[in-house]
């Protein structure tokens, strides 16, 4: 029923339809990201023959959501993300400690001055660099390793929207044999 009042909406336009469709979407997750996710599984991944594990902890809102083959397959995705990335060091950036984000910047500036650009390019380099590096060490900016023009939130938005419940990944702890901690 959806798709035939988003198709008169955009007056029989197809892609119009389609991407009415998925903003829909996206606000019916937005409306659901405030919701309390006190439920939800830990999940242990082995990859590599052994060599490299990850125990992670997704939450939702309800247990009946969590025993769902489409929610336990959104966990064992992630936890494959974080196994294939030994770079990752947290869900999101908002978690990182500000020390660090101000001295990857620092780096970066550092190295745009160098170029002999302008003030306002080089913050526009140092803005670019710190989006590459949160997609390199935060697991929500990552590029899904199934489908690389998918985003892991976007994985997260959609499982959202797909169960009508909140979810978000709590945290997660990566093991690699003969690695330090």
């Amino acid at each position: 029923m959806e798709c035939k009042k988003a198709l008169v909406d955009t007056g029989g336009d197809l892609e119009a339809a389609v991407k009415l469709l998925r903003e829909k979407g996206a606000a019916k997750a937005e409306k659901r990201m405030g919701r309390s996710t006190s439920e939800g599984i830990v999940h242990a991944y082995i990859h590599g023959g052994g060599r490299i594990g990850v125990l992670i902890e997704v939450n939702c809102e309800t247990d009946f959501v969590a025993r769902t083959d489409q929610f336990k397959a959104l966990v064992n995705d992630l936890a494959m993300q974080v196994a294939a990335n030994p770079q990752i060091r947290s869900v999101s950036h908002e978690d990182l400690p500000e020390s660090l984000i101000e001295a990857e910047k620092d780096i970066y500036r550092k190295q745009a001055e160098a170029s002999g650009k302008p003030a306002a390019v080089i913050e526009k380099m140092v803005d670019g660099r710190i989006a590459k590096y949160y997609e390199e060490v935060c697991l929500l900016d990552q590029p899904f390793i199934k489908d690389d023009k998918k985003k892991i939130s976007d994985l997260v938005k959609e499982a959202i929207v797909a169960t009508g419940e909140n979810i978000s990944v709590r945290r997660f702890a990566r093991f690699q044999l003969g690695e330090e901690a």
